[in-house]
């Protein structure tokens, strides 16, 4: 499955000139390229889609995704947290 999930950006950076991001899934934690949404800011919410924010949306329709989703039981099967060794 290929969901767009969205998430909260936690931390804004660059890395070899693309603006990349920490994205906070529900306490998933991801690094993110936020090319795509040049004016996202630290706080916003955006979907993401393959490592890439695509779009930003408004806190209520975030959270209430992220809810679904975690009922549904595929939140951690899409973003596949890394294990901590």
């Amino acid at each position: 499955m290929c969901l767009g999930v969205p998430g909260q950006i936690t931390e804004i950076y660059d890395s070899a000139g693309t603006r990349m991001g920490k994205i906070n899934f529900g306490g998933i934690v991801k690094e993110v390229c936020l090319e795509y949404v040049p004016e996202a800011v630290v706080g916003d919410y955006a979907i993401v889609h393959v490592g890439f924010a695509i779009t930003r949306l408004d806190e209520q329709s975030a959270l209430e995704t992220l809810q679904l989703f975690a009922e549904l039981g595929v939140l951690e099967e899409e973003l596949k947290p890394e294990e901590s060794s």
